[in-house]
Parts: structure tokens; C-alpha cells; sequence
């Protein structure tokens, strides 16, 4: 039976925590200055896809990497289409400062090729880390 290989969750705490502070200092004000304006517009997005894989990576050790990309992509596409609803109750979770970074604000459809682009890193950084591949039988 061939399994994936192990994620250590010291190493995608550590991942995560970069992620994170890379989000949040892209949506500053001083730190979008200096970008070119294509990665200031859609930084927070892939990063945020790319959180989300590491998140699933974190908690699902033993998922292979297919299995945790099409979970993330799954859920970030379900979060993005939650901003098509409305209602007073998640309209006011939204305006908190979690709420609006997790949940968002408006559905837009670049968005979810940011999604797309940032699981494609995710999966990109398991290979060049050599987690989640699927080693070979002997």
C-alpha cells in the first residue's frame, strides 16, 4: 500500500505564520505603495488560497496533495460565493476586521483564478519540500 508521505505540522505552523504576515502586510497601505499594482490587487487573494492549503496541510497530515488542493480550491470557491449572499447577520461578521479578512466582501471572478494560482503554489512548495508525494513501492 503506498501512503503519502508525512507533513510535519512544525514546518506548516511555520509556513502558515509567513503566509499570514505576508497577507496582512500586502494589504497595507505602506506596503502596496511600493508594489507594482497587478501584485498589490491580488496578492491578498493567492496568499489567502495559499493559507488555506497549508491550513488543510496542517490539519490533515496523511491527505495526499491532490486531495488537500482540491479541498482548499473547494473551499475558497465556497467562501467566494458566499459573498453573494446578504443577510444583516454575516453582512456584520463581515464588517469585523477576521470576518472581512476570512469571509470577504464582493464576488469577483479574479479572485478565483488567484485561488487557483495560489493552491497551485501550495502544491508546488509540497514538492519542493518533499511533502505529500506518493513515494514509490519496491
Amino acid at each position: 500500500m503506498i501512503e503519502s508521505q508525512l507533513r510535519s505540522r512544525l514546518v506548516y505552523a511555520g509556513f502558515i505564520a509567513v503566509v499570514i504576515a505576508l497577507g496582512l502586510a500586502s494589504r497595507t497601505q505602506s506596503t502596496q505603495s511600493y508594489l507594482p499594482q497587478f501584485i498589490s490587487e491580488y496578492a491578498g487573494d493567492t496568499l489567502w488560497a495559499l493559507t488555506a492549503f497549508l491550513g488543510l496541510g496542517f490539519l490533515f497530515p496523511k491527505f495526499s496533495t491532490w486531495r488537500v488542493a482540491v479541498l482548499a480550491l473547494g473551499f475558497a470557491v465556497l467562501i467566494e460565493c458566499s459573498q453573494l449572499y446578504h443577510a444583516p447577520w454575516i453582512e456584520s461578521l463581515r464588517h469585523t476586521r477576521l470576518g472581512g479578512l476570512v469571509l470577504g466582501f464582493g464576488f469577483l471572478w479574479s479572485d478565483l483564478v488567484c485561488y487557483g494560482v495560489g493552491v497551485a503554489c501550495g502544491v508546488g512548495l509540497e514538492w519542493l519540500c518533499g511533502f505529500g508525494k506518493r513515494p514509490k513501492s519496491a
